[in-house]
């Protein structure tokens, strides 16, 4: 079932143009990431789902009902949605204990939900700071009561605006994953918004990913990672190498072989992309290896380790054995080779995406 669905959503301040036609739909149960840069209009986005900016054009429902619509002028109060919102700082009562800052939002405090309350601190790790004011509590205890208190009400949509930006970075992989075992538990419909793909790819079950006020692609995170609609999408999800060509044959020639494109007519340019860990490497000239891959020779100038993995430079001939390009390649683990170590090079072609020039700023 549809815990949320946005239909053709416009939004505007002034003369700029923050949305433009956006339809979206959050299953009940499931966390649906909004992705995109600073700018987009993930965060406008949400606030029209939670009722705190007035609907211009489009319809939006919660499970089935619907909460606004511009011909008809209806837009129902943030209270009378059936809503939970978590605010990227948190906001929580400086006057208030914890429980009372999770309390807050009842209409009633039943036995049902103090007992809610009280299990759920005790899950989350927090239960021994039950009367302590949000002041002397640690960024994730307060990320951990916001998110409570945005859940007390049972709220049929829990909308979370960018909930772990301000964590500490050690600390913050931990608590995402508590946050996300903690959600399936409360079998809520989730609509989250982060600029952080890492994040996105950890936690949603489906990322919708913005651009410049548009929905460019939606999908489940394997979708995403391995069917990247256009380059701003494939780009998103790690560092790539870049190459430009001329389609001949249907095919774009690199330094690391010939790629199809059928979509571009012959002699048009088109955009080769790379993933930094989809380039594969041998130690030593060989080629008698990988007798089903197209492979290059090249050499290590340049190792970086950043301790779970070796970021190396490779350099190799260009097409038609031109100039040299440099190859950007991430390997796992520690590796020390020598300068100028010779290496054979080929690609894992789940991670080669090829666009036309057209599509690569879409």
């Amino acid at each position: 079932m549809s815990g949320l669905i946005m239909e053709n959503i416009r939004h505007a301040f002034g003369e700029s143009q923050i949305l433009k036609s956006v339809s979206l739909v959050a299953e009940s149960g499931k966390l649906t990431c909004l992705l995109g840069p600073s700018g987009c209009g993930k965060t406008t986005l949400l606030r029209l789902a939670a009722g705190l900016e007035t609907i211009q054009h489009g319809c939006i429902k919660l499970r089935e009902k619907l909460v606004a619509h511009s011909e008809q002028g209806l837009c129902l109060a943030p209270e009378k949605r059936g809503i939970g919102l978590m605010f990227q700082d948190y906001a929580l009562f400086p006057h208030l204990n914890v429980f009372d800052n999770i309390a807050f939002g009842l209409p009633e405090l039943t036995t049902e939900r103090r007992d809610w309350i009280e299990k759920s601190l005790v899950r989350l790790g927090i239960s021994k700071h039950r009367n302590s004011f949000p002041h002397v509590l640690s960024g994730g205890q307060q990320q951990r009561v916001a998110l409570l208190r945005a859940l007390a009400p049972q709220p049929e949509i829990l909308l979370l605006d960018e909930p772990f930006s301000g964590l500490d970075v050690t600390r913050r992989a931990q608590i995402r994953e508590e946050t996300l075992t903690f959600l399936k538990e409360c079998d809520v419909a989730v609509l989250m918004v982060t600029h952080d793909p890492d994040e996105a790819m950890f936690m949603a079950d489906h990322i919708v990913i913005m651009k410049s006020g548009k929905v460019v692609q939606a999908g489940t995170p394997v979708q995403i990672y391995f069917h990247p609609a256009t380059a701003f999408v494939a780009e998103l999800f790690g560092e790539m190498n870049h190459f430009e060509g001329i389609v001949k044959n249907g095919q774009v020639e690199t330094p690391l072989g010939a790629y199809s494109i059928p979509s571009v007519p012959d002699d048009q340019k088109a955009k080769v992309l790379v993933r930094m860990e989809g380039i594969q490497i041998s130690m030593g000239h060989n080629k008698t290896a990988h007798q089903d891959k197209h492979l290059t020779f090249g050499h290590i100038h340049e190792v970086y380790l950043l301790g779970r993995s070796s970021h190396l430079h490779v350099h190799v001939p260009g097409p038609d054995n031109s100039d040299e390009v440099i190859l950007h390649v991430r390997v796992p683990g520690v590796l020390k080779p020598e300068f100028d170590a010779a290496v054979t090079v080929w690609t894992d072609e789940k991670q080669v995406f090829v666009f036309g020039v057209d599509d690569t700023d879409t």
